[in-house]
Parts: structure tokens; sequence; C-alpha cells
């Protein structure tokens, strides 16, 4: 099928430096006070906006996710002070229910470029399979408009930094889409460790643990993914091993390495962007390993679709220079898993449900006392919440719950744990320079597209 969109040009280092200039990497001590990838550090184009202005939303990538957001923003936008104007997919029929479901005169593109053309939208929701991430975030805030970027927020690490530095260039408010985030039981971990209530930080845990019988990711593919319905060829965009046609990829991409990490990309940053926003000051990896396989084969179980190249368990540890470990779980073929806890050399955190447990240990009971915070709000995985706060930080300039620091940092443990498990080492990682390393001091450069076979 022709298309009248322009293709991608140049190469992938051309497109990361024309998308924003390279900067050094220094830690920050304090998430919320002194950020690397601070907000409105940069004058950037568009429009200023007011504390009680409304704020004008586009979204680009309107399937499953990106309808959520689509239907949460409507339903609240006299709260929030916002309009949808418009929405941009490479599906016509996808495009086509967006603008339906947001009514008025929503305008629909099939280009991001085209809708991020629109001088009036401030802020646009990214909500596309996740190597488009990069590509529409950098643009978008190029362009002048704050993003919310669901996650992963990259597919790949190089990506990570390039949109970190431009979120530093241009200014703009970035949110990563970690809906747990907003749940008020991690901001009062944060606030106990930063007061120094557990100790120095020992060992974090957690895990995202679902049981599919007929293979998780294995959506329904609908009768109209056609040629003539989808740009299939831009969809696959920077992708090394592109294919003919395929709803399976399309509809079921989360399965298959060229688009998606699997676990670690999908359910791992719901529980990483959390604890490590929790620990109050998230520091990058300086150590990751991590751990798979795929010995269940749940997906013979639907028939007509292929085996999925991602593992259906995965197990990722990682270190910090604080002297922090982090270990988190997922599968899709075991559901029952780890609690939330942060232990500190004097005392433990249990996170569960609107409370936080706060558990001495033994040599420190007489000088921690047990505490119980309940009902803590909001809790749960509010999508609602974390577009409000960003709506909010737009107009204030403050950082979002899943800011740019938080956001970079747990992306390198994603990537870096992708790395170990898909090239079977440990990696030691300099984030002064950005080098990675084997245990054996064997530099390798992160993985990209056309790396490896399956990129």
């Amino acid at each position: 099928m022709k298309t009248n969109i322009a293709p991608l040009s140049g190469t992938r280092r051309e497109f990361i430096k024309k998308a924003t200039t390279a900067a050094a990497v220094v830690a920050t001590t304090n998430l919320f006070k002194t950020p690397v990838y601070g907000q409105n550090q940069a004058p950037s184009p568009g429009s200023v906006i007011g504390a009680n202005n409304r704020i004008v939303v586009g979204h680009i990538g309107v399937g499953g996710q990106g309808m959520s957001h689509v239907k949460s923003q409507k339903d609240h936008a006299g709260e929030n002070n916002i309009v949808q104007a418009a929405v941009c997919d490479l599906s016509k029929t996808r495009t086509q229910e967006a603008k339906a479901a947001i009514g008025n005169d929503c305008e629909g593109f099939a280009d991001h470029r085209k809708l991020l053309e629109r001088k009036d939208i401030d802020a646009v929701t990214i909500a596309t399979v996740d190597h488009w991430h990069a590509h529409c975030a950098m643009d978008a805030m190029n362009a002048g408009k704050h993003v919310y970027v669901e996650k992963p927020m990259t597919r790949y690490l190089d990506e990570a930094f390039a949109i970190g530095d431009t979120v530093k260039n241009t200014g703009k408010v970035l949110q990563i889409g970690s809906q747990i985030c907003s749940d008020a039981t991690w901001h009062k971990a944060a606030e106990l460790i930063k007061a120094g209530k557990i100790g120095p930080l020992v060992l974090a845990q957690d895990s995202y643990m679902r049981n599919n019988p007929n293979g998780e990711w294995n959506y329904p593919i609908k009768s109209w993914c056609t040629p003539e319905d989808l740009d299939w060829q831009r969809w696959q965009g920077e992708v090394h091993r592109k294919t003919d046609f395929n709803p399976d990829a399309y509809f079921r991409w989360r399965k298959y390495y060229p688009y998606c990490a699997g676990l670690l990309g999908d359910l791992m940053p719901h529980r990483l962007h959390p604890l490590m926003l929790a620990t109050g000051s998230p520091e990058f990896p300086i150590r990751v390993v991590s751990l798979g396989n795929k010995k269940i084969h749940t997906d013979r179980n639907t028939p007509g679709t292929p085996e999925r190249d991602v593992p259906e368990q995965v197990q990722l540890i990682a270190e910090f220079p604080s002297g922090l470990n982090i270990l988190v779980t997922s599968s899709t073929i075991s559901q029952i898993g780890l609690p939330s806890v942060i232990r500190g050399h004097k005392a433990t955190l249990y996170m569960g449900g609107d409370r936080v447990e706060l558990n001495p240990e033994p040599p420190f009971s007489d000088e921690i006392d047990p505490q119980v915070f309940e009902h803590l709000q909001p809790s749960g995985q509010k999508i609602e919440a974390m577009e409000k706060n960003w709506f909010d930080c737009i107009r204030s300039g403050q950082q979002p719950y899943g800011n740019i620091d938080l956001a970079v940092r747990v992306q390198t443990v994603i990537s870096l744990a992708e790395m170990s498990q898909r090239l079977n080492i440990m990696c030691l990682f300099d984030e002064k320079t950005r080098k990675i390393t084997t245990g054996e001091g064997r530099e390798i450069k992160p993985i990209t597209y056309g790396t490896l076979t399956l990129s």
C-alpha cells in the first residue's frame, strides 16, 4: 500500500544527534529538588500555560491503553480544565473510534508530526508500540508540547538518554505512565526513608505476577486490521526484523523482541518505578543481572498463534551505589508473588493496599518504634491520578510523580536487564561515562535496533 507519509530519514545516530544535544549525566541527591533533567531549565516553544488556563491535549496512539487515556481524560476534563483536540493512529479504524469517543471537533491524523504542527496543542499522551515512544516523545517536546509517555519510556537505552537530554533542553514536563507512582503508600515510604526511619537501605523486593494458560498478550485479532486500514510499514518504524503485513504481531506485539522486551518492558516497570521512587533518591544501577525462560509454552493453547520470543517468567536483581539491592520477579505462568517490602539496616517497610507498616529490626527495637500508616490516598493503580498530577505540574512547573530523573534510571535498569538476559552476561554500568562492561571488564555497546537478529 502506498502512503503519503514521508519515510524516516537518516541513521539512528543522526536522529538522536538531531533530536537532542548530548549532556553528561550527573548524580542527583534529591529527586524532587535537584533534578538532573530538571523541568523549565531552558526556554521552549509553544504557549505559556497559566495556573487557570485550559490545557489542549492530543493523543498519539489510541489502541487499548491509548483509549484508556482518551476515556479517562474525557471523564475528568472539567476538573482538570482540559480539552481534547486531536488524535493520531496508524489505523484508520482506531483513529475514527477515538474521534467518536471524544466528539466535538476532534481532528484525526495518521502522522504524529502533523498533529504536532497544531500550535494550539499544549500536551500529548503517547501510547504507541514501544519502539515509537522515543520518536514521538522527542518530536513532541521539540514542538513545544508536554509529554505523558507510557511505560517503558523507550525500547532501548540510548533512546532513554536522548529523551532525558530533550527534557533538559526544552524544559517540558514529562510524565512516565507507570500509574502506581501515584499511590500514596510509596510517597509515604519515601518520606520515612528520607527521614532515616529505617536506616541505610539494604534490600527492596516486589513482583508482578499473572497466570494465563492461553498465553499472556494473545489478544483477539480484529477483522478491521487490513493493509488498507493500517500503515504497516510505518508501524514497523526502525525495527530491524521487518516482516510483511502481520496482524498477529500488530495485536500481540508484546510477545516479540523486535517490538518489546516482554515482561521486562510491560509488567516490571510497574514495580520498579514505585520501588525506586520510594527510596527518596533514585540511583543509576552499578550491576544488573536477569534470568528468564519459557518452559510452559502457553502459546500452544491458543491455536494459530506463533510462540513468543520473550520469556514467560523473569527475575531481575539490580545493585546500586548506596548498597541497596532490588529484586523484582514477574511471570505469566504463576500468579503468587512476593510482598512489597523495603528493608533497611534498622527497620523494614511493608507496603500493601492503602497502608505502610514500619517494623524495627530486633537489634534496634529500643531505638525505633513500630508504626502503621493507614488510609493513604490515592491508593492503587490510578491512571486519572497520574494524569491529574501531570496537568498540575504543567501549570506549576513542578516535577511529576513519574519524572524524567526517575524514568531514565528505571529504564537503565530495564535495558541492562534485557541485555543481561539475552546476552547471558552480568552488566556493570558507569553513570558518568554511560559505559557498560561485563564482569571481566570487557566493554559492550547497548543493544539497539539491528544489534540482534530479533530487534
